[in-house]
């Protein structure tokens, strides 16, 4: 990867707010591989995979009503990288069989890019996503 002007690694981190912390980080545990790093209190928990870093935060229970009456989204989605489009149909089969809800199904992409997206416990969506020029090292 060609380094930045800026010093910057590329967008490693993602913060969310959850409505259930312990089912979120077990759904990223699962499903991601992701380990705690970092729990400082009951309502925060940090995983990573290694690489990325992923921040979950406990809705404060008074706000609770607020987040679940919303109609949309504003997050469209995050993303995770996969090695293989063999990785990619796994993960969706593994999801699959988790009744885990799929958003879209498998689809190979006009660029070569092979992916999926479902949603996490709280409605945000995830593309799980084999991309040709980030997994070959190939510089964009």
């Amino acid at each position: 990867m060609a380094s930045s002007p800026h010093g910057l690694k590329g967008l490693w981190h993602v913060a969310l707010k959850v409505t259930d912390l312990k089912r979120s980080q077990a759904f990223y545990e699962g499903l991601f591989d992701m380990r705690v790093v970092w729990a400082p209190d009951a309502d925060n928990v940090y995983l990573s995979s290694g690489r990325d870093n992923l921040a979950l935060h406990q809705i404060p229970a008074p706000e609770l009503s607020d987040y679940r009456q919303g109609a949309g989204q504003f997050l469209d989605h995050v993303g995770f990288i996969a090695e293989s489009l063999e990785a990619v149909d796994r993960l969706f089969h593994e999801a699959e069989k988790a009744q885990v809800t799929i958003v879209k199904p498998l689809k190979l992409h006009r660029d070569g890019s092979y992916s999926f997206y479902l949603a996490d416990p709280d409605g945000n969506t995830v593309q799980v996503l084999y991309e040709p020029n980030i997994c070959s090292g190939a510089t964009i």
